[in-house]
């Protein structure tokens, strides 16, 4: 008997979960839990992770965690915890298959069945956010070389496991080239490795549109976090509704397993919510806890279900449906299907092996030098040229100010008037000549700057690795 952790949630979450448990049960998996409280009203007891040290450290024993939807209290100060969970437990890749249910489920795109695997740790959810000056806020990007080959080498495993033929990867690393840039870096190399699978990166702006538009050319596809957040609910809804779609978070030590949806409070308690999501998310779980027969009774009961015309209300057509049911009459349809197959979808088959990476292995350090620093200041100068004069007082024999940008933009030296200014303002000292550039140098300019009656905000230091650069230019520079 194995024993996972579940969470009934918030909104809706207490109705499917119930609905989810009992066709579970019904199915015959070897399956206990223990049950905890997360969310809304731990939230509101004045935790503002929403979850208890002891709600952790029984995720942690059970490695298994099945979680409703939740809902994050509006305002400052609370923290999402489906994000704190993945990142507390190593949870680096979210996995969320979509595939349409053509006749029997409305979609424009009867040959969908695209696998979204998400980088699910690192990027802007790294949740670093500050505000600098009055007009400006910003929120730093995160990509590690680990976090990137991590979740890379799953998606090729995947593909190998499942006999999918084609990885397509998806930056922007035509405007983000240290950060997206390195996703794709490695993207490439650790391709080389699996030379039967078919590789493909486009830019994530065309390949959403593509994928939206043509999605039955996309196979497994794997990117950066908030890409894949995005993306996943488009293929979603574009496959048929949010509401059927299930996501699994693998770690090496813990997994977790959601539906995709939200809480949707304004529907809790009517019985009507669609219990589809948390079903599919279940199937995953059972198929990485070795459940492999009682996944696959589930998923063909299901899948029987919708073929026979049991739709909730988030999916029913008059043109395709049958009958109209709520949450509980869904849920008793798919237990008086176990056992039996569907007749036009494929019948369900799992294979219980799981997906296992090699160690992340660092490789040799590159050859580090410190070869200059941005000072970021807050100032309500209007006149550029003026702003730059009093900055450029700083420069030295040794050391001069390079450029300012201003949104990233280069507006001083030889800007254009054109472009708007906020109060935020970064200033790029670099070397005078070819010289050794220490940190004593930046030093005596944050001094000068402070002399000066600059507001220092905050300094990057820019390196070389092996001599290349590893800071961005202006944008105009």
């Amino acid at each position: 008997m194995k024993r996972i952790t579940i969470a009934k949630g918030d909104g809706i979450g207490p109705e499917i979960m119930e609905a989810t448990l009992r066709i579970i049960k019904a199915s015959g998996a070897q399956i206990e839990y223990d049950e905890l409280e997360i969310g809304e009203k731990v939230y509101l007891s004045g935790n503002t992770s929403g979850i208890s040290s002891s709600a952790w450290d029984t995720i942690r024993k059970n490695k298994v965690f099945l979680k409703a939807p939740i809902t994050t209290p509006s305002g400052g100060g609370y923290k999402s915890l489906n994000v704190t969970t993945r990142k507390m437990l190593g949870l680096y890749a979210n996995v969320r298959p979509c595939k349409s249910l053509h006749p029997f489920v409305t979609t424009k795109h009867p040959k969908l069945d695209i696998v979204i695997i998400r980088e699910n740790e690192e990027d802007l959810y790294a949740g670093i956010e500050h505000q600098q000056t009055d007009e400006v806020v910003q929120c730093l990007k995160l990509i590690s070389r680990p976090g990137c080959e991590k979740i890379v080498r799953y998606a090729f495993e995947y593909a190998k496991l499942f006999g999918r033929k084609k990885v397509t990867c998806l930056t922007k690393d035509n405007i983000m080239k240290q950060t997206d840039g390195l996703f794709h870096e490695v993207f490439k190399e650790v391709g080389v490795e699996y030379p039967e699978i078919e590789k493909e990166h486009l830019i994530i702006d065309i390949g959403t549109a593509r994928v939206a538009d043509t999605p039955e050319d996309f196979d497994v596809i794997v990117t950066l976090n908030l890409y894949g957040d995005i993306l996943s609910d488009v293929v979603a809804q574009i496959a048929g509704s949010v509401g059927l779609a299930g996501s699994s978070n693998i770690g090496e030590e813990c997994s977790m397993f959601e539906a995709i949806h939200g809480s949707a409070p304004t529907i809790a308690g009517q019985n009507i919510a669609n219990p589809s999501g948390l079903i599919q998310s279940a199937v995953l779980m059972l198929t990485q806890l070795g459940e492999t027969e009682a996944a696959q009774k589930i998923q063909d009961a299901w899948l029987k279900t919708i073929e026979d015309g049991i739709h909730t209300a988030d999916i029913y057509n008059q043109e395709t449906s049958k009958v109209k049911v709520g949450t509980r009459e869904f849920t008793d349809a798919v237990i008086s299907r176990l056992g039996q197959k569907p007749n036009v979808f494929e019948p369900a088959k799992f294979d219980s092996e799981t997906i296992t990476i090699k160690p992340y292995k660092r490789r040799t350090a590159l050859t580090k030098a410190l070869v200059g620093f941005d000072m970021f200041i807050d100032s309500k100068e209007t006149n550029v040229e003026k702003l730059g004069e009093k900055i450029d007082m700083l420069s030295t024999g040794k050391i001069k100010l390079n450029m300012i940008t201003n949104r990233g933009i280069k507006v001083w030296p030889q800007g254009l008037k054109e472009t708007f200014c906020t109060d935020h303002w970064r200033c790029r000292f670099k070397p005078a000549e070819e010289s050794n550039f220490t940190y004593e140098d930046v030093l005596s300019v944050i001094s000068g700057a402070h002399k000066l009656g600059l507001d220092i905000i905050k300094t990057e230091n820019l390196y070389t690795f092996d001599g290349k650069a590893g800071y961005s230019l202006g944008q105009g520079q």
